[in-house]
């Protein structure tokens, strides 16, 4: 039987790429359709490598299970949730292996259309996010400095500009820190931020919570924000510290999304 090289590596892009969307998807995570692109195309990559003279070796479990480290932390990053969907893409994959099984055809569009099919299932099936929690991708640019974060839809974040009555975007220190090059130590202490931090425009955005019934945040307000689809202008109020133990989200948006 002859094997050509690109239909293999297309194929498995295809088939990483589809299954990738659906973990996303079950897990509530946003698509990400560039880091799945990518991580799909590694996998392709690799799965056609694995098919050269001298290159077989690389077909066998250790070098599998490092592709599969490499693959997710393209598509979702390094963290414990990056490592819980890493393992429901291998379980999609054992399910899409079930799948062909049973239709008892492994020919290349069989594989192909079911992977689509469990990918469709995915975002059809599963309308509301897993743990009634949902994510949204933000896009914060201040200056020439420029992150790519994800926040989690907080209902119950009600942090509202005094001023204009309209809703904060709230980031963790870390994403602060890279926009503005304020320190969390400068976060923890925010009148004395704003009058010695060089950074124009920073203001204090009062908040109240049970722990902290009259407590303050530095905020600043972004020209260039965008969450999800929304763009514009927004105030953001930094957190003096990370707002997910686990790290699968870096910032809190109630209404401004």
């Amino acid at each position: 039987m002859v094997v050509y090289l690109d239909v293999v590596i297309l194929l498995n892009f295809l088939v990483d790429f589809l299954l990738l969307l659906g973990t996303n998807r079950l897990c509530g995570y946003y698509p990400g359709f560039g880091r799945t692109a990518l991580a799909a195309v590694v996998g392709g990559l690799y799965a056609g490598t694995c098919l050269l003279p001298g290159f077989h070796f690389l077909a066998n479990t250790l070098w599998r299970v490092v592709s599969l480290c490499i693959i997710s932390w393209l598509a979702f990053g390094f963290s414990k949730s990056a490592l819980r969907r890493g393992a429901v893409f291998v379980l999609l994959s054992m399910a899409l292996g079930g799948v062909c099984l049973g239709l008892g055809d492994d020919g290349i569009w069989s594989v192909v259309l079911a992977a689509a099919a469990i990918s469709v299932i995915c975002f059809i099936g599963f309308r509301e996010k897993i743990g009634s929690t949902s994510f949204v991708p933000v896009v914060l640019r201040y200056g020439a400095n420029q992150v790519h974060i994800t926040a989690l839809k907080d209902s119950g974040n009600q942090l509202k500009d005094p001023l204009t009555g309209n809703p904060v975007l709230v980031v963790a220190a870390d994403v602060a820190e890279r926009l503005t090059g304020l320190t969390q130590q400068q976060l923890s202490k925010p009148s004395e931020a704003v009058l010695t931090a060089k950074v124009p425009g920073l203001r204090l955005i009062p908040y109240h919570t049970v722990g902290s019934p009259n407590g303050m945040l530095l905020g600043l307000r972004m020209q260039d924000v965008k969450i999800g689809k929304w763009k514009g202008s927004s105030l953001v109020a930094f957190a003096p510290e990370g707002l997910s133990k686990e790290g699968a989200y870096q910032a809190l948006t109630g209404g401004a999304a």
